[in-house]
């Protein structure tokens, strides 16, 4: 077996189709046996591509934009889609089966204080037709910070990703009552990086197998069954929560079975962007993005 190396930019749920190629041994079938970390706090992913210790990694094409507003070249490519939607969900105290957008205005939030977390929300809002600028944010840091804060009573909503508040709900603390990917609609939102020249390997066009059939299994599977296999990755969510978190992004729709970055998706992402004012301009897809190796 080839040891592949595997880093995270963020671990949830939400990255089930890279988190199951190890856990539903798609890529031991392939020959590769898995090693995977998450990058430090404020460290992009794509540093352990450029000092050697990743071979893929989990990113997403704003990282790619950054670098071009920066007036360099990415030293990455983005070659595959993850999420083909924003996986956030909205949490409040209480169930709130008429929830509007509108009553975030004016209203306390735990949320990510930046980056694309932030940008995606604030362009939901803007799709919603309500204000960001009237929502009163309370940014305690990542993720797990953000959810110790909304548990020990801070903000009347929560932005998480799953399963953050499907074991919210679980623990009788918070209620979903939102998707943000619902209100922004398909976009480039996470993707797989690696250098252009390990993209040209055969450990490339393995890995590449191995996640296009779990991609497949993402989207035939029962969740239950998918969270039996990825449970000891989160030994602190229960195992009906994560079924329950990978049961509604199966219904969101954002594990497509294609593996390719579209370029509709890529140029949602670039409107998504210049509505942050996040773009010096419009760059093209081919200076952010390539194909997946060949597998044929």
């Amino acid at each position: 077996m080839d040891k592949i190396n595997i880093q995270f930019t963020l671990f949830s749920a939400f990255y089930s189709p890279l988190i199951s190629t190890m856990s539903g041994g798609f890529l031991r079938a392939e020959g590769l046996d898995p090693a995977w970390s998450i990058s430090p706090p404020g460290v992009s992913a794509i540093a352990a591509l450029k000092d050697g210790s990743a071979h893929v990694v989990q990113s997403a094409l704003s990282v790619g934009l950054a670098s071009l507003n920066e007036g360099e070249t990415p030293s990455a490519v983005h070659f595959a889609q993850v999420n083909e939607m924003d996986g956030f969900f909205l949490t409040g105290r209480e169930p709130d089966p008429a929830f509007r957008w509108d009553k975030l205005e004016g209203a306390e939030v735990v949320m990510f204080k930046g980056g694309q977390p932030l940008a995606m929300f604030k362009y939901a809002c803007h799709k919603a037709g309500i204000d960001f600028n009237k929502i009163r944010p309370i940014c305690p840091g990542g993720a797990a910070e953000i959810d110790q804060a909304f548990r020990r009573g801070q903000g009347q909503y929560v932005q998480q990703q799953g399963p953050y508040p499907q074991q919210l709900r679980a623990d009788g603390i918070g209620h979903i009552v939102a998707q943000i990917g619902k209100q922004i609609g398909p976009c480039g939102f996470s993707s797989l990086a690696a250098t252009r020249d390990w993209l040209e390997t055969d450990m490339a066009r393995a890995f590449t197998r191995a996640y296009r059939k779990t991609r497949a299994y993402l989207n035939e599977a029962p969740a239950a069954e998918i969270a039996k296999a990825e449970k000891p990755y989160f030994p602190d969510v229960d195992e009906t929560a994560l079924a329950e978190c990978i049961s509604a992004y199966q219904q969101l729709g954002c594990w497509t079975p294609h593996v390719e970055i579209t370029h509709a998706a890529y140029e949602r992402t670039l409107d998504i962007f210049e509505y942050n004012g996040l773009l010096k301009q419009r760059y093209r897809y081919e200076q952010v993005c390539a194909a997946p190796p060949a597998t044929s």
